[in-house]
């Protein structure tokens, strides 16, 4: 199994459970669960495929991802009730999902000759968009749009970290272990310390 993979099927597992939460704090069935949880975890590698004109799509050509993320809607369907806190478990299993896919984004970018500017907004795309999809849903704030909120942010960091990496000669491994750590150090202390990017706020015009 290739670093891509192992990356892609990492991020699909640990996206479904942040879903699949995100379906239990809007008390969905257990159909819903699956349908969120799977939406969540191949939406952002959907639309990056989609756009690198890859063929199959990788949860097409491999549908055990799919199954994996319905095995992890399941599993949080049946053991939700035994968290204490859902949202504080949802925003760290989705901050290690985030660094997951950004990291696999620019892989898959990377492995096709890509530029630059294409294997870092593949790598934000691969990491946002399928929470994004979640949150709109379920009717969520989403994430990504929290105010002032490190996450996009995260995301653009760390993708272009790998492209640095890469540039400097840097192999896969290292370039995508750069990725992940970038990502997920600048979310988690978005998440610990109130890392914080400056919002506009408006003025009354000048006379």
């Amino acid at each position: 199994m290739t670093a891509l993979a192992v990356l892609d099927y990492t991020s699909v597992l640990v996206f479904a459970l942040t879903g699949a939460l995100v379906a239990s704090r809007a008390q969905l069935d257990l159909v819903g669960f699956a349908f969120i949880a799977c939406l969540t975890a191949v939406g952002g590698g959907t639309v990056r495929d989609l756009l690198l004109d890859r063929h199959p799509v990788f949860w097409v050509g491999q549908p055990d991802y799919i199954l994996i993320a319905a095995a992890a809607a399941v599993l949080v369907f049946f053991t939700a009730h035994l968290v204490e806190s859902r949202y504080n478990w949802l925003i760290w299993l989705d901050s290690f999902a985030l660094a997951i896919a950004v990291a696999a984004g620019t892989g898959a970018a990377l492995s096709l000759g890509q530029s630059g500017v294409i294997v870092v907004l593949m790598g934000v795309s691969t990491g946002c968009l399928g929470g994004l999809m979640r949150d709109v849903v379920c009717n969520e704030v989403p994430l990504v749009l929290k105010q002032g909120e490190l996450y996009v942010s995260c995301a653009f960091a760390g993708a272009i970290a790998a492209v640095l990496m890469n540039q400097l000669g840097f192999d896969e491994l290292a370039s995508l272990g750069a990725c992940a750590a970038t990502c997920w150090a600048l979310r988690a202390g978005s998440l610990l310390f109130g890392w914080r990017l400056p919002v506009y706020k408006s003025r009354p015009p000048r006379q």
